[in-house]
């Protein structure tokens, strides 16, 4: 019978949430998805895609992460944005570190200067500063860029990273790891995400629209499930609605003999097969529902709220 060392320290595991936030369009989801391994939050060059919290799981055998994506931190100029912003500053109160992700390639401006005071009020966890887009950074700025930064989040622990490329994540990884609390695993080691598949399909269809479309259309479309039926376990059936607030919008998303609409279907039927597995049939439609984003019982409706 092996004898048990009395010395022996058994390997500690830690888990955590750790929230990424930042001014629209820096990269958020992108560090997500690349993290987790999977495309657990969608991305598109347009700002403002993120609408919800999404949570990323990435589980190792010293550690377990869930990354908790956030809506872009902008100045609102509807409900729906209001609610955006509302979402995101509520996480940093509930997680153990804080990604402050800026856009590195560029001095900070008045967006990043109020995360940074949001950051300082309301955020008693660790915050790291991670400056993406390093890849696009001029090398006489580097010096300039990283203290401007620097000074917005209070001389945080930072890391320049990209990504897209993933230069560095590596080394902003043992950060977070490092700040984290001791604990176990908190979701079952095979899940990624904790978005159904549902939302996970309209999400994915509204991806495409973003990719698809010009740029008047895509802070306007929202989309719902109305049917999803497992016909059998190699098929699905799913029925959804794209909505926009106008009829000009309407007609750009279904385009010249339903082309645009027909691309978009193609597109998004064929990440949806990635995620359950098997063969899908999407049906689509496109309604208008002036002002959605402005009014509550729609938002709540889409899923986007909880007023």
């Amino acid at each position: 019978m092996k004898k048990i060392d009395p010395n022996r320290v058994a390997p500690v595991h830690k888990s955590g949430f750790v929230a990424v936030v930042g001014k629209p369009n820096v990269g958020k989801s992108t560090l997500v998805n690349a993290y987790v391994g999977a495309k657990v939050a969608i991305v598109s060059p347009k700002p403002q895609t993120t609408r919800r919290i999404i949570r990323g799981i990435l589980t190792r055998p010293d550690a377990q992460i869930i990354f908790v994506d956030t809506p872009g931190i902008h100045k609102p100029q509807h409900r729906l944005g209001k609610a955006m912003v509302e979402a995101a500053s509520s996480v940093l109160s509930e997680v153990d570190v804080v990604i402050f992700l800026v856009d590195g390639s560029r001095l900070p401006d008045e967006d990043d200067k109020r995360i940074g005071e949001m950051l300082q009020l309301r955020c008693r966890a660790p915050v790291l500063l991670a400056l993406n887009k390093m890849d696009r950074l001029k090398a006489e700025n580097i010096e300039s860029v990283t203290e401007a930064y620097w000074a917005i989040a209070k001389h945080a622990d930072w890391m320049r990273i990209s990504a897209t490329r993933k230069d560095n994540l590596d080394k902003l990884f043992d950060q977070v790891v490092a700040r984290l609390p001791e604990g176990p695993e908190l979701y079952p080691s095979d899940q990624v995400t904790d978005q159904n598949l549902q939302v996970m399909a309209s999400e994915l269809i509204r991806e495409q629209v973003l990719i698809e479309t010009r740029q008047e259309v895509p802070h306007s479309v929202a989309v719902a499930i109305d049917e999803w039926e497992d016909r059998s376990e190699a098929m699905t059936h799913i029925s959804a609605t794209i909505y926009v607030e106008r009829d000009s919008q309407k007609g750009i998303i279904i385009g010249a003999g339903g082309a645009m609409l027909k691309k978009i279907g193609q597109n998004a039927r064929a990440e949806i097969e990635q995620w359950v597995g098997h063969q899908v049939y999407l049906e689509l439609w496109v309604k208008v529902w002036d002002k959605w984003r402005e009014r509550s019982n729609s938002l709540r409706e889409l899923g986007l709220t909880s007023e």
